[in-house]
Formats: structure tokens, sequence, C-alpha cells
């Protein structure tokens, strides 16, 4: 069974990450902090709530997931608006198994600039990835990508998308993003080029992690080893804008997201998949 099925894991499993930011244009910044992240499958949350002692499902706890941090973000349940968004895109049979990966919420408090949600067919294999992002002044915005039958064995994505969403004021609207994503195994790796309408490469970020059983004794070593991550999140991002703004970063006013709440991607075609991995070998 290959890392594009769905794995023969628990509903739930606690990623330790490492993620970095670089900013190569117009100069270079670049910050590196360590997180960590959950990957739980929607299906199962009040399963895995009621049988844990720290993780709570929509009510607060140490270590807690809400339906209204993520999808339409108004308490109701998720897998209805994940489904209505896969069959605007006529992707229906994605829809047979869903997980998330993202930050929980600690103390009550999280901040989630991003989190992806893998959609499987019946016969588990992975054929759609929707990217949710989020900016720090509220708003919200999903890229929704087909994972194509042909490449449902390859081990690593390529996947690109118009970016249509303001999510930092030091970098324009315009442009575009690729996406190179280790589905979720017992590694897990994301990769997100920036390019410029040009094709100039604006901005790296990566996540990248390795699985551990999501348990009450891995959560509590995770609350312990970062007890304060998702504030560090956001205190970390407005810190880091302090110093690009410190460094004569242009500075590009709010845009108003997109009207429709997901914008549709597209899988790379096989050519530009092979020259995008050899260039990152």
């Amino acid at each position: 069974m290959t890392d594009h099925a769905l794995i023969p894991l628990p509903a739930a499993s606690l990623y330790w990450c490492r993620v970095v930011h670089e900013r190569l244009l117009p100069f270079r910044h670049k910050f590196t902090y360590r997180v960590f992240s959950l990957l739980l499958d929607i299906d199962r949350l009040t399963a895995l709530a009621a049988g844990s002692r720290l993780f709570r499902y929509n009510r607060f706890g140490l270590v807690s997931f809400h339906d209204r941090d993520h999808g339409p973000r108004d308490g109701t349940a998720l897998r209805p608006w994940i489904e209505a968004a896969l069959a605007r895109q006529n992707l229906s049979d994605a829809a047979a198994h869903i997980r998330v990966l993202c930050f929980p919420r600690l103390f009550g408090y999280v901040f989630n600039p991003l989190s992806v949600f893998f959609c499987y067919d019946a016969a588990q294999r992975l054929r759609a990835v929707l990217y949710e992002v989020k900016n720090t002044f509220g708003d919200q915005h999903g890229y929704l990508i087909e994972v194509p039958l042909r490449n449902s064995s390859e081990p690593v994505l390529q996947q690109s998308v118009a970016k249509r969403f303001h999510v930092s004021p030091f970098l324009p609207l315009s442009g575009d993003y690729h996406f190179r994503l280790l589905p979720p195994g017992e590694k897990i790796g994301i990769l997100i080029r920036q390019t410029a309408p040009d094709g100039a490469v604006q901005l790296l970020a990566t996540q990248t992690g390795r699985r551990e059983d999501l348990t009450d004794h891995s959560l509590l070593k995770a609350f312990i080893r970062h007890p304060l991550m998702t504030v560090k999140v956001m205190a970390g991002i407005h810190w880091e804008a302090l110093q690009l703004w410190r460094k004569g970063a242009a500075f590009f006013g709010w845009t108003a997201p997109p009207r429709e709440p997901v914008s549709a991607g597209q899988p790379l075609d096989d050519k530009t998949n092979r020259a995008m991995m050899e260039r990152d070998a």
C-alpha cells in the first residue's frame, strides 16, 4: 500500500514538525520553528474525545479541536461543507474518508495559517487535497486540487493554483502557489513555492514531520514541549512582519477574499512534475 492510500493508522496521529519560511525576493529573510500537528479523521472526533482524558471535541480543554475553526466556521459539522466543495468540482467520490492536518487548540486558542484536508475515495486512494489558508485579518480561503488516478501511486504530489487570497501584507496578491506534498504516512511533508507572474520564486515554506500515535501520553508530551505553541505561532507571524518592515519590505494593503470560499487548482502535468522533482532533488 502506497503513501497515497488511506494508511492503516489510528483515526488520529500526532506529527512532530519543523516549519521553515524563507523569503527570497527582493531580499532573503528566513525563520524556523518547531511545532506539532494533529492528523484527525473528521468522522471519528467524538469517539476520539470520548476515549481521551486530554483531547476535547467542540469543548474547552487542554488540547481540543473545534469545527468552527474550519470550513464554514459556524460550528456546523465539517463533512457536509467538504462534500459540497468536492461536488462542485465533480469529485464526490473523494469524500469517502477525510482527514485534516492542523494545529489543535491549546487552552482554547489556535491560529492555523494552513490546514490541509486529505480526501480519499472508497478504494482508499487519495483523490483530492483541500488547502485551507487563513490570514491574521480573520479571513479564510480554500484551494481544492484533484489527485488524478494516474498519480495515485506517486510518493510525492506536485500541484499548483493561482493565488487569489491576501495572506501577508508584504507579498503581492498576484502570482501562483506550487505545492509539493508527501501525503501522511510515517512522515509528512509540505513544500509551498510562491512565484511571481514572471515565474520568479518569492517565498518558500515547508512543513515536515514524523508520526507518533496520538495518545494521552503523546499529547501530554507535546504540550510540555510546546505549551504556548498556538500563541507562539501568532506572535511569531507579527514578529517576522516587524523584521520585514524594518528591512524595508514593500507593503501591500488588505484585499477582500474571493466571494467563493474555495478555488480550484490543478495537478501539474507529467512533464512539469518530473522537471520540478528533478530541480528539488
